[in-house]
């Protein structure tokens, strides 16, 4: 971590000082931290030292921490919101937002963002917004429990326009589902989508021959969050996509992280494109 951030983790967060059912995503906070060092474009009227902002107070990354092929990840979804910038979609919706800063950092004046997380996280993405956007309106935030909640009935609430297109992103988000919820979900999502619209989502998949349950389970062994914040969800890339036709969406391009310079030997979390059926 860069000296000039880890200056700023000085006051408690939100996530230090509330009882552990209604804590922000510590994993989100993590992802941020980390985040908040990589080398990223922006917009002209977007704040590139956005990410850095959102995450004063948090409390640094335990040692050791550090979130395989991150960088990667970034640069993937990075490239998508600015294509589709320039393909002149004008909503962008993320799901399991967490701390994204991309609505302040690639901000247009001709897109708005929808971002939905838990209502935890998200009201303490709020108040921390409060601090450095007096103005967001191109920015709604609407807390959702994606187990339990329609997510098309949340856009729907938070003024999401379903008549036109959208891109839809799910970045480090399914592994943390369950299979119906994933299906319910992305479903969801359909039905919010005009023509023209696209899914760009992260997936977490094994090897062929390989029992999930067990792999989830080894996975979780390994992880200092999963009490909290267990995975879910890794399956084989073929199963992976034929889960996302199921909720109605065609993959029409997998990409793998060495495609946006991460580990040539890293197969565990390609990136899908994919639109409406």
């Amino acid at each position: 971590m860069g000296r000039e951030l880890a200056s700023d983790l000085t006051s408690p967060s939100a996530e230090q000082i509330l009882p552990s059912g209604d804590r922000p995503s510590r994993t989100s906070q993590l992802v941020a931290l980390t985040r908040a060092n990589l080398d990223r474009p922006h917009t002209p009227d977007g704040d590139p030292d956005a990410q850095r902002r959102l995450c004063a107070g948090m409390r640094p990354p335990p040692d050791g921490w550090l979130r395989p092929d991150l960088a990667a990840r970034t640069r993937f979804f990075d490239e998508q919101v600015l294509s589709a910038i320039a393909a002149n979609i004008g909503q962008i919706v993320i799901l399991g937002a967490g701390y994204d800063d991309r609505a302040l950092r690639f901000r247009s004046p001709a897109v708005r963002y929808f971002e939905l997380d838990h209502p935890a996280t998200q009201a303490d993405k709020a108040g921390r917004l409060l601090t450095l956007e007096p103005e967001t309106d191109r920015l709604v935030l609407a807390p959702a429990d994606f187990r339990e909640d329609d997510v098309a009935v949340v856009l729907a609430a938070a003024g999401h326009d379903a008549s036109t297109p959208s891109l839809f992103i799910c970045e480090g988000l399914l592994v943390y589902l369950d299979e119906p919820t994933i299906i319910r979900l992305l479903a969801a999502l359909r039905r919010r989508c005009a023509a023209g619209s696209v899914l760009c989502a992260s997936l977490a998949v094994h090897a062929e021959g390989l029992d999930s349950e067990r792999v989830v389970e080894t996975a979780n062994a390994r992880r200092r969050t999963s009490a909290v914040e267990p995975w879910r969800t890794i399956l084989t890339l073929e199963a992976h996509v034929a889960l996302v036709a199921r909720a109605g969406w065609h993959v029409e391009h997998v990409a793998d992280t060495s495609d946006f310079g991460g580990d040539p030997e890293a197969k565990g979390s390609p990136f899908v494109v994919a639109r409406p059926t």
